[in-house]
């Protein structure tokens, strides 16, 4: 999603180009019915993981591409871009096979000023555009819309309360103190992937209210950004659904536990709120991605986070 940008600002300074777009199986989804994609290349690393990135590369030298930028910063990707047969190879310092790219961009992250991966991955193409600023984008379908008219009955939040990294995930317990304290009458809907619906499913029953529904595994990605687009506020966490916000320009407020925005992940949409604990904590940011457990054993950058703080970013 966060390089949705390079290919808004490429169509728009070069309309006749044809965009062909790399991802591994199993986020195809997201950029279904897009506009300015030709192709999506699909790499599926679950299985047969060598033989089909070979595959793979012939696909890619049969293409015969003019331009190929890798926003990749792994040997693989480094291995198709370098071994492309493209006229110019463009990538970041980082990726370990870049001293075969044409150019190479300075990677960096955080440093006296926080810049979002957005912006690092625009210079990429800087040199072939402009300096100015293009934001993500997601384009659920007509359809994707009409599934979702449902739940548009009364007012209504989104919670996607999962995450893969246990620090960057907000506890069930605290998601459920919060859920309590909502005012009556808002609907709160659970959203997350197939793999999240025990989790979603513990937080209802946990609840002391009825105005809840679980549609963990029950919407496509773009059928839940198509949701998201029409709640009073979403709740994520440093997670895909933050960027699923920042791609539809929907309210979000973003809880930070181990990690912080100043890696470059912070949410985009307009209306944004960041919710993290108050008080600066020795431990923090423990890690760019996050671990199977704190480290410290406390997970105060979590559970130190007041339910009065999400509940302030509450639209009237």
């Amino acid at each position: 999603m966060l390089a949705t940008p390079l290919i808004e600002k490429l169509h728009h300074f070069f309309p006749d180009a044809e965009i062909d777009f790399l991802l591994r199986r199993g986020n195809e989804q997201l950029l279904s019915g897009h506009p300015y994609i030709h192709e999506i290349l699909i790499w599926n690393k679950k299985q047969n993981k060598q033989k089909n990135l070979i595959r793979m590369l012939a696909r890619i030298r049969r293409n015969r591409y003019d331009k190929i930028f890798n926003l990749q910063r792994f040997f693989a990707t480094g291995l198709l871009t370098a071994f492309s047969g493209a006229k110019e190879l463009i990538g970041f310092d980082k990726n370990p096979l870049s001293f075969l790219f044409t150019r190479k961009i300075r990677h960096q992250v955080g440093g006296d000023q926080a810049i979002h991966e957005t912006v690092r991955n625009l210079e990429l193409i800087r040199e072939y555009t402009d300096d100015s600023y293009f934001r993500p984008k997601l384009y659920p379908s007509p359809a994707d819309f009409v599934s979702v008219n449902t739940f548009l009955g009364s007012k209504f939040i989104t919670v996607s309360p999962a995450s893969v990294w246990f620090t960057k995930q907000f506890p069930a317990s605290k998601w459920i103190s919060f859920i309590n304290s909502v005012p009556e009458g808002i609907e709160i809907y659970l959203l997350g992937g197939p793999g999240d619906r025990s989790l979603c499913e513990f937080i209802r029953q946990s609840c002391n209210r009825n105005e809840i529904k679980v549609l963990t595994g029950s919407l496509s990605y773009l059928q839940s950004a198509a949701l998201m687009s029409r709640a009073s506020m979403n709740y994520v966490n440093d997670s895909a659904p933050l960027h699923f916000a920042s791609a539809m320009n929907a309210p979000v407020t973003a809880i930070y536990c181990s990690t912080i925005p100043g890696f470059g992940f912070g949410p985009l949409s307009d209306i944004r709120y960041i919710v993290e604990i108050e008080q600066p904590l020795y431990c923090r940011p423990c890690g760019l991605h996050g671990y199977e457990s704190c480290p410290e054993k406390h997970f105060r950058c979590a559970m130190d986070i007041r339910q009065e703080q999400l509940i302030k970013t509450l639209p009237e």
